[in-house]
């Protein structure tokens, strides 16, 4: 499967959502209206001029019978004039007494005269003739009480048109869609931002649940597209990354599958496993290593982590590797001391590199919903983040907090995450994000 197939499924009950909220607003005072066709071409071919009309009687052509009086000439092929005519074959002397003369030739008949008779009392020597009848072809007459389509109508094969349920854009369904919107945790400015655009040149039409889609996700896709980008590389040696968040949002499994990915790209990556107060922290990263074939470096239970980082960077350095992933203790940002812990870390590594951390990735869990806002908020001015992550996407119907986070903050977005396998963190694509969010179909 695909992975926007797969996002459209894991994305199904913030999807299902919208869906049952679309469907109820566009009921709510929508009346069945035939869907819009698509007009004809504008410079339709015109037929060839020896084709017949389908609706004219066609005529079967007569075969091209010689006249019955008229000699029948048999060709003869033509030879060389130099070449010999071919000996005439010696055949035995006929009886001239026994040669029939040639027949009379038969006049036209007269209106007057008698019928001919039957072809068996017809002499051996008369000509038979063949009558031909012109044949035309029909339509059979419509059965009564049912309407004859009319010509397109029979060459195009087109039925009645079918029908959906459409409803007039007014104040009343803007608001409903506001609502729906903040439902989805799209914040309360980005969605008055989105149905505003929505509105614009179309207040008055009439719309169906597949156009609000189509609208919705062209929105999306909009304030998405400028925060779509990848994990930026620099050839800085070892290009550090520091990976923070707040408990359980997914930072392990998220380096892991990261240090996987670049390793299998080529690059040289060292992991660091910054979170020293969590054992199983450490033997979850230590399992993904093994897994990517990438080193990861530890410390005793309960060490100071800003140390390890300063050790990691040591190593790094004379390894020469290219990425430096450290992973840091979940801690809430309401959390002061937990939070100077963390400016803590950053201080002592740009002892060692005054650039570093180059990358400062925050990882989201999108379960939290408008709680991630506030993350980026404290997180922004302690770590200084350079790009979001965002995961648990398969487990929420608040899909929605990504745009809004996108639309207040418009930090990069790198990746997000749908599931645990190393494949269910991908770069994040707006357009899929929008369609799978919006449950628009893309076939």
């Amino acid at each position: 499967m695909s992975f926007f197939g797969k996002l459209k499924s894991k994305l199904f009950k913030s999807s299902s959502k919208l869906d049952e909220g679309l469907d109820a607003i566009v009921s709510d005072g929508g009346a069945d209206t035939p869907t819009p066709e698509a007009p004809p071409p504008s410079d339709p071919t015109p037929p060839p001029a020896d084709v017949p009309s389908p609706d004219a009687p066609q005529e079967v052509p007569q075969p091209d019978l010689p006249e019955p009086d008229a000699p029948q000439e048999i060709p003869q092929p033509d030879l060389p004039q130099d070449t010999p005519a071919p000996p005439a074959p010696d055949l035995p002397a006929l009886d001239p007494t026994r040669v029939s003369p040639p027949p009379a030739p038969m006049e036209a008949p007269h209106p007057s005269d008698p019928v001919p008779p039957k072809p068996s009392e017809r002499p051996a020597s008369a000509p038979v003739e063949i009558p031909v009848n012109p044949v035309t072809l029909t339509e059979p007459a419509p059965a009564a009480g049912v309407p004859k389509p009319g010509f397109l109508g029979r060459l195009l094969g087109r039925s009645a048109a079918p029908t959906e349920i459409r409803r007039e854009l007014d104040d009343h369904m803007l608001e409903q869609l506001e609502e729906l919107l903040i439902q989805a945790d799209m914040g309360v400015d980005t969605a008055l931002r989105v149905t505003a655009n929505i509105a614009e040149g179309r207040f008055g039409k009439k719309l169906s649940v597949r156009e609000i889609k189509e609208l919705l996700a062209a929105e999306i896709a909009r304030i998405m597209e400028p925060v779509a980008r990848p994990l930026p590389l620099y050839p800085t040696k070892p290009q550090v990354v520091l990976v923070v968040g707040v408990n359980g949002s997914g930072k392990t499994t998220t380096i892991g599958k990261l240090a996987s990915q670049f390793r299998a790209a080529g690059k040289n990556v060292v992991i660091a496993a910054g979170d020293t107060f969590r054992a199983a922290a450490v033997e979850q990263l230590q399992v993904w290593g093994d897994r990517a074939g990438v080193p990861v470096l530890t410390a005793p239970e309960g060490s100071d982590p800003a140390s390890l980082a300063y050790d990691a960077m040591t190593k790094a350095q004379a390894d020469g590797a290219d990425l430096l992933m450290i992973d840091t203790a979940g801690r809430l940002q309401n959390r002061a001391d937990l939070m100077e812990e963390l400016a803590k870390i950053v201080r002592v590594i740009r002892k060692k590199d005054p650039d570093a951390p180059h990358n400062t990735l925050l990882v989201l869990d999108a379960t939290t919903g408008q709680n991630a806002l506030s993350q980026v908020k404290t997180f922004q001015e302690l770590a200084d983040v350079t790009g979001l992550v965002m995961t648990k996407l398969d487990g929420t119907a608040r899909g929605g907090v990504l745009v809004a986070l996108a639309d207040k903050f418009g930090l990069p977005i790198h990746a997000i995450g749908v599931g645990e396998q190393i494949d269910d963190l991908q770069p994040f694509d707006p357009e899929e994000f929008a369609a799978a969010l919006t449950g628009l179909s893309t076939e």
